[in-house]
């Protein structure tokens, strides 16, 4: 095991270190996403296997979809662009502003979705080298306890320069520096409770991937409702470029 007195290097280190992300220009994986959310928000031909190109210094991310639409979301210009097999182009601009007033049961756009996807897929492969861009904060916080595990807390408070589903979010960490579960209420959804879990990993070209992602609802006691799981995600095919 690894030992720090900071949490946030034992992490890094654990994970592959800097040197790795430092040298690399995007992550590419192959996401395959599921569960009943996507339906339930109006997209059901979300639950697919989607290639993914994530630059890494900066939150810009195409998927590929296996219908052939292009979702595109570059943070910079603040506009998610979704491509139809068609031809057909969409563009929204300022994302994250067409949620205003949404609540967990409003449906969404292809658009409004693909902008979710893109910007949590993105986050979830860019993990950890992303917490350590300027402007992001972080503070060890109290540990979290389940299952006869207890798991080291990072507060994680990001800029205005990246979206994330709210701008404090709290991530646990085994005693490996491995990443085990992560707590937010996405701002996009109505601030609905969520407790996320990284159930797998792999090493890719020098990195730690986690490969498996299950998302629940989180309790009023910050328990996790595994009666059903909204959302699934399954990562294969990791390379840095």
């Amino acid at each position: 095991m690894l030992v720090s007195t900071n949490l946030l290097d034992f992490i890094i280190t654990a994970q592959g270190g800097l040197q790795p992300w430092q040298h690399a220009h995007t992550i590419n994986a192959d996401v395959t996403y599921g569960g009943p959310f996507w339906e339930f928000k109006g997209v059901p031909d979300f639950v697919d296997a989607d290639h993914v190109i994530a630059d890494v210094h900066r939150q810009h991310v195409v998927l590929h979809q296996p219908s052939g639409r292009t979702i595109e979301y570059d943070k910079q210009a603040d506009a998610v662009t979704v491509t139809e097999t068609n031809g057909d182009v969409d563009v929204l601009k300022q994302p994250r502003r067409s949620f205003d007033g949404y609540t967990q049961d409003t449906k969404w756009t292809v658009a409004q979705a693909g902008y979710f996807r893109a910007y949590a897929t993105w986050s979830y492969l860019v993990e950890p080298y992303l917490f350590t861009y300027r402007g992001v904060e972080t503070t060890e916080i109290d540990p979290w306890s389940e299952d006869g595990q207890t798991w080291r807390g990072l507060s994680v408070t990001f800029p205005s320069t990246v979206d994330a589903h709210n701008t404090t979010q709290f991530y646990y960490f085994d005693d490996n520096g491995f990443q085990r579960r992560m707590d937010y209420q996405p701002e996009v959804n109505g601030g609905s409770p969520t407790a996320h879990y990284d159930t797998a990993r792999e090493t890719f070209d020098g990195v730690v991937v986690t490969t498996r992602r299950r998302i629940h609802v989180r309790n009023a006691d910050r328990t996790p409702d595994r009666s059903w799981t909204p959302i699934t995600l399954d990562v294969s095919g990791v390379t840095l470029r």
